[in-house]
């Protein structure tokens, strides 16, 4: 059984940057992140072309893709203001892998000005990559669905059958064509059958699989293949009793079926890559939290200034986040409790039927393995806020990488009404005395050390 999770901050810790900024925020850890990098590039040095294009979707935080850019990371991009981040960050080119479906033609156009490389999730955007843009890359990628089902489906990825993404294997062969014929030279084949497994065996499985269409490809299409995408899928233990994945032997283990597959077939300079987000980023980021209230009725409730809106996978799909009461890391679990928030919702729980230590009002909570698919995922049902994200360097300074939203940003597209004003000096009234106290309006953040040793 694996060891119960400890959060990468101290109680003193928290309480020092909890005295700088309001709770609730996203913090997190620079040191576990670069870790975590370099341990993904050693476990695939082998393959001379691996390139990892970081999910956006996961942490769309310029300080954090800015951190794995320094590691050879790519982006994974797939709407137009991934695209837009992307620029502005500086890339270009083939560090930016376009992987959308139902697209518009304006952003297969934008990722063609980007140089983008383009994976099509359906054959009939080959006809729309010809109406948006014209001419044909060298280089294009297609995205595969099996059909079937997938040993590794769970409830957040639902099987190839009855999933929205992806070309059959007929439709892959016909593309492949059809794209050689329109001056393509080199293809991409691109999967992503299963989300957040917590085993070793997912990725290894995939790349057999296709490794295997890659050659099919190639002998029949007269299209080289040049690049194997892995995507995504790879996940985190959210619980304790799990065992992480070791990216090491996943590693290895898509090495031995690249030797076994492509090889004998004389492909092996295709080269591999993949997209994660969530194994790279959830295990370094908590939503610290406070709790505000105590209800004991039927059940016994620990009210949080935070919400669903902060965090709604638990809502979306009954996900589990491990809980730490800070200061009471050693204390038994002997209490049971409903950790809720503030949303007009029954639902809106980040935890139900949680064992915990005796928590009471003051108390700071840390909530686990948030750092990919949490804040991004955020919302304002309720006119509920959205929190902050600081980011703890390795010197032990603490950043903002984005401010909390206050009220103007909830009614600033409503502009076009003539109660804009009266909400605009509302909107002022209140942030004045409850805005961040580190970072003042327009400020681009500011750091201070809350004393980590």
């Amino acid at each position: 059984m694996a060891q119960q999770k400890r959060p990468f901050v101290s109680l003193d810790e928290l309480e020092a940057i909890c005295a700088e900024h309001p709770t609730p925020f996203y913090l997190y850890d620079e040191r576990g992140i670069r870790e975590r990098a370099q341990q993904l590039v050693d476990a695939f040095a082998w393959c001379p072309g691996f390139k990892e294009y970081f999910a956006v979707k996961a942490t769309p935080n310029p300080a954090i893709l800015s951190i794995l850019r320094e590691y050879g990371f790519g982006l994974d991009c797939s709407s137009e203001c991934e695209l837009m981040l992307a620029e502005a960050l500086g890339f270009r080119g083939d560090e930016i892998m376009f992987s959308s479906n139902d697209t518009p033609d304006s952003e297969f156009a934008y990722a063609a000005r980007l140089g983008a490389r383009v994976n099509l999730d359906d054959i009939t955007h080959i006809d729309a990559w010809e109406r948006a843009v014209g001419e044909f890359p060298s280089f294009m990628s297609l995205r595969f669905n099996p059909g079937g089902d997938f040993d590794f489906t769970n409830g957040i990825f639902d099987s190839p059958e009855r999933a929205k993404f992806g070309l059959t294997e007929p439709q892959m062969l016909e593309a492949a064509r059809e794209l050689s014929r329109r001056g393509v030279r080199e293809l991409g084949i691109h999967a992503l059958l299963a989300s957040n497994t917590v085993t070793n065996e997912y990725f290894p499985a995939l790349a057999r699989l296709l490794f295997g269409l890659a050659v099919r490809i190639q002998r029949e299409c007269g299209v080289r293949v040049s690049l194997v995408n892995l995507s995504g899928g790879v996940g985190v233990a959210y619980r304790p009793e799990e065992t992480p994945n070791d990216i090491a032997a996943i590693g290895e283990g898509v090495r031995r079926a690249f030797e076994e597959v492509l090889v004998p077939a004389g492909m092996g300079d295709v080269d591999i890559a993949c997209e994660l987000g969530r194994f790279m980023l959830a295990p370094f980021a908590g939503l610290v939290c406070r709790v505000t209230h105590e209800k004991h009725t039927y059940r016994d409730y620990l009210g949080v200034d935070a919400c669903a809106a902060n965090l709604m996978r638990p809502m979306l799909y009954d996900a589990y986040h491990h809980i730490t009461v800070m200061g009471r890391e050693d204390a038994p679990a002997d209490h049971t409790y409903d950790v809720v928030g503030m949303l007009c919702e029954n639902s809106d729980r980040l935890a139900t039927a949680r064992a915990l230590p005796e928590t009471h009002v003051g108390d700071l909570l840390f909530i686990h393995d948030v750092g990919a698919h949490g804040h991004s995922m955020g919302y304002n049902y309720n006119g509920r806020l959205r929190s902050a994200e600081l980011l703890l360097r390795e010197d032990g300074t603490c950043d903002v990488i984005r401010r909390a939203e206050r009220p103007s940003d909830y009614f600033a597209t409503l502009d076009v009404l003539g109660v804009s004003g009266r909400l605009a000096e509302l909107s002022e009234e209140h942030e004045a005395p409850s805005g961040e106290k580190s970072v003042p309006r327009d400020s681009p953040g500011r750091r201070h050390k809350p004393g980590r040793p």
